[in-house]
């Protein structure tokens, strides 16, 4: 009794609770993370929009991959910039989301004094200008390595001031996109792929989705010209991203990864398809138990390509679109609902500008297009009156 008066004198939980409370983990990782592949920037977007619309709601973290949004070649062996970043602690979409918290009431530990005029010796701690400026030298490098390409800011403003059009991350809400300024100028300049990128960043940030981008380059910056080669067969010398996106995807240590299905039969598409089904045979490549992504690697259907072709089961694809996949792998339909989503992923989609009218014709004609779509894929799972979209688990037999 007098150990339990003491206990409530000093303002401390119920023995039995303590024990049970000392037991228990301080601090768990979020419990789903999804990894979407987009040949292109823009092809997650216009797939996959409502289902990420509906991850972000239920608090499960999203990151956008974006294989093809580079415009020079890719010599056999070289890596560009942004793949040469050193990974730094991984994937900042793994951090929880109350992370992202406003720091702008925290004040420092001890003054900081600028420096003294009558020319004494200043304290080796004290921000003076010449130190800021090494500082700041040395923050940048730092900031490239640590948070490489995941969607926030590759620049550390240790003057806690907003530069050019990037905001403070402290002004915003959550996790997004701050604009570089090496792709404002390139847009500026003209420079489409620099333009859509910056559209992928925005959607990021609108999405509250971490992207990396690994800069490959599309398939016009490859020799191919024209529509029989671009939706054609894949060179047989054309370099397959399957290497690069499988260590990616393993660093990001997700739960689902979501595949395009190579509707349209574009060649940018196809590889990265036949990339997620590599990924399924890796067990039988290794010695030992390989890394088992069956249940994992999901497809969806390429939007609006799967509208175009009128697509509603798998075998309307090419003979040759499924030859890759393991024979002891077999894939069935899931539908996610996304009737409540569906009108912010019309509104993220105007994000790609560049994009709407070159596919669409307009605004107004891709909300009908997206609209239409979603109702006839609900029919098809039997959600009548709903809005859907379809993938295609993965399931070993």
């Amino acid at each position: 009794m007098r150990l339990r008066a003491a206990d409530r004198q000093r303002g401390l939980p119920p023995r039995r609770l303590r024990r049970r409370l000392a037991g228990s983990p301080r601090y768990t990782r979020a419990a789903m993370a999804h990894v979407f592949v987009a040949p292109h920037p823009d092809d997650v977007a216009l797939s996959c929009g409502g289902l990420i619309a509906s991850l972000r709601e239920l608090g499960q973290n999203v990151t956008i991959i974006t294989a093809y949004s580079g415009a020079s070649s890719l010599g056999e062996d070289s890596l560009t910039s942004y793949q040469r970043e050193a990974l730094g602690f991984g994937t900042k979409t793994l951090w929880p989301v109350s992370e992202a918290f406003n720091r702008s009431s925290l004040t420092n530990d001890c003054p900081v004094y600028p420096g003294d005029p009558s020319g004494e010796v200043v304290p080796a701690w004290s921000a003076i200008t010449d130190r800021l400026e090494a500082t700041q030298t040395e923050a940048d490098a730092a900031a490239k390595r640590f948070w490489q390409r995941s969607s926030w800011y590759r620049r550390a403003n240790i003057h806690n001031e907003a530069i050019g059009q990037r905001p403070l991350i402290d002004d915003e809400p959550t996790q997004g996109a701050i604009l570089t300024e090496e792709l404002v100028s390139a847009e500026a300049a003209g420079d489409l792929m620099a333009a859509r990128r910056l559209e992928d960043e925005r959607y990021a940030y609108f999405a509250e989705a971490s992207v990396v981008f690994l800069d490959l380059p599309d398939a016009v910056f490859r020799g191919y010209e024209g529509d029989d080669q671009l939706l054609g067969m894949p060179r047989t010398d054309d370099r397959n991203p399957a290497d690069i996106l499988r260590r990616e995807i393993a660093r990001l240590e997700p739960q689902k990864v979501y595949f395009p299905l190579g509707i349209g039969n574009h060649v940018d598409h196809q590889l990265v398809r036949d990339a997620g089904m590599a990924m399924l045979g890796d067990g039988r490549r290794w010695v030992m138990p390989g890394p088992e992504w069956a249940g994992i690697v999901t497809f969806y259907e390429d939007f609006p390509y799967a509208w175009w072709r009128e697509f509603s089961r798998l075998e309307d694809l090419p003979p040759h679109a499924l030859a890759r996949l393991p024979a002891d792998v077999s894939l069935w339909p899931e539908y996610a609902n996304v009737s409540d989503q569906l009108e912010r992923k019309i509104t993220g989609l105007t994000i790609y500008s560049s994009q709407i009218d070159r596919l669409f014709g307009g605004g107004g004609e891709m909300a009908k297009a997206v609209r239409t779509f979603a109702t006839k894929v609900a029919a098809l799972g039997g959600l009548e009156g709903a809005a859907a979209e379809r993938y295609w688990a993965t399931t070993r037999i």
